[in-house]
């Protein structure tokens, strides 16, 4: 008898193993082509997996799913994000945080620094340095009044009866994550080598994506003579880049040229004061190296360095 239960408890075992290696396997298999390893914070890489999630819904049962995501709307409408769907063509065919958008078409919907969401999203989505699709906003949160910083990432998806989506779903008051300024940055020096000198025009513009919160790309000569200021719009008022300190005497501008005399782009972390508790806090330069009209210059930007780099 006593033999018996062993065998008994000795199968139910294997079973409980088996489908615990199977669970994960399946949760590694679903990940395995999305890469979210190039984020600090754990919940910009939770979000990464929920819109993700919710694109292979989409992909494998098309526009049926729209049943299952409305008959689960709190299952994607969270206290940290919820989730949307729209046509290639601007219309919203599902929302769990504000389902009266549903059906409407928000094509030209400016948010108050004017940018337009919906045209900055199929921008990022055909954009290959911008994997996760990132647009920088500001939305409203649902039954609030006022307006809040936002960073939403999107995936486009075909549908078994091929129909062009796109699936997305933001953070409010997100962390400023690294990546978001290296695909800013790497997107402008792409721009500049291009277009020449019209594109520091588009990368002035407050409404396109070069600009959001208090980042913006600023370029400049080797020399440090400013060509987009880091400071204001204005270039009657050069700033001695090269010669600038911050906050313990460190000249980073200094530093990152020496680095990019052997690479193409270098991060450089330096001091400066907490706009509200005057402490001092870490921030970080991103510079990389462009060509404009056969003329080396430098793109930049500055953002905070994640504290704490939360990497789970």
């Amino acid at each position: 008898m006593c033999l018996l239960k062993k065998r008994i408890l000795l199968i139910i075992f294997s079973v409980n193993l088996l489908v615990i290696v199977i669970f994960i396997s399946g949760c590694e298999n679903k990940y395995e082509d999305l890469d979210h390893a190039v984020y600090q914070y754990r919940d910009t890489k939770d979000l990464v997996k929920f819109v993700y999630n919710a694109a292979l819904i989409l992909e494998k049962d098309g526009l049926k799913s729209l049943d299952y995501f409305r008959n689960n709307r709190s299952l994607f409408n969270t206290t940290n994000y919820y989730l949307y769907i729209y046509d290639i063509n601007g219309t919203n065919i599902y929302h769990a945080g504000m389902k009266e958008l549903e059906g409407i078409n928000l094509w030209d919907i400016t948010d108050k620094n004017g940018k337009k969401i919906i045209q900055l999203v199929l921008i990022a989505l055909e954009d290959k340095n911008n994997p996760h699709a990132w647009v920088h906003y500001s939305w409203w949160e649902p039954g609030k009044f006022y307006s809040v910083p936002k960073s939403s990432c999107h995936f486009k998806v075909q549908t078994p009866d091929g129909k062009e989506l796109f699936v997305g779903g933001g953070l409010n008051y997100p962390h400023e994550e690294k990546e978001f300024i290296r695909i800013v940055v790497d997107g402008a020096a792409q721009l500049i080598k291009e277009k020449g000198q019209k594109a520091l025009t588009d990368i002035l513009n407050p409404a396109l994506q070069y600009n959001y919160r208090d980042v913006g790309v600023f370029a400049f000569r080797p020399d440090g003579k400013i060509l987009i200021s880091p400071v204001i719009h204005d270039t009657l008022s050069q700033i001695q880049l090269l010669e600038c300190v911050d906050e313990v005497g460190h000249k980073p501008f200094v530093k990152a040229l020496k680095t990019l005399e052997s690479e193409d782009s270098v991060w450089e972390v330096f001091m400066a004061k907490n706009r509200y508790q005057r402490v001092l806090v870490k921030k970080c330069l991103y510079l990389r190296k462009t060509v404009m009209d056969g003329e080396e210059i430098f793109v930049g930007a500055i953002t905070d360095l994640p504290q704490p780099p939360w990497t789970g």
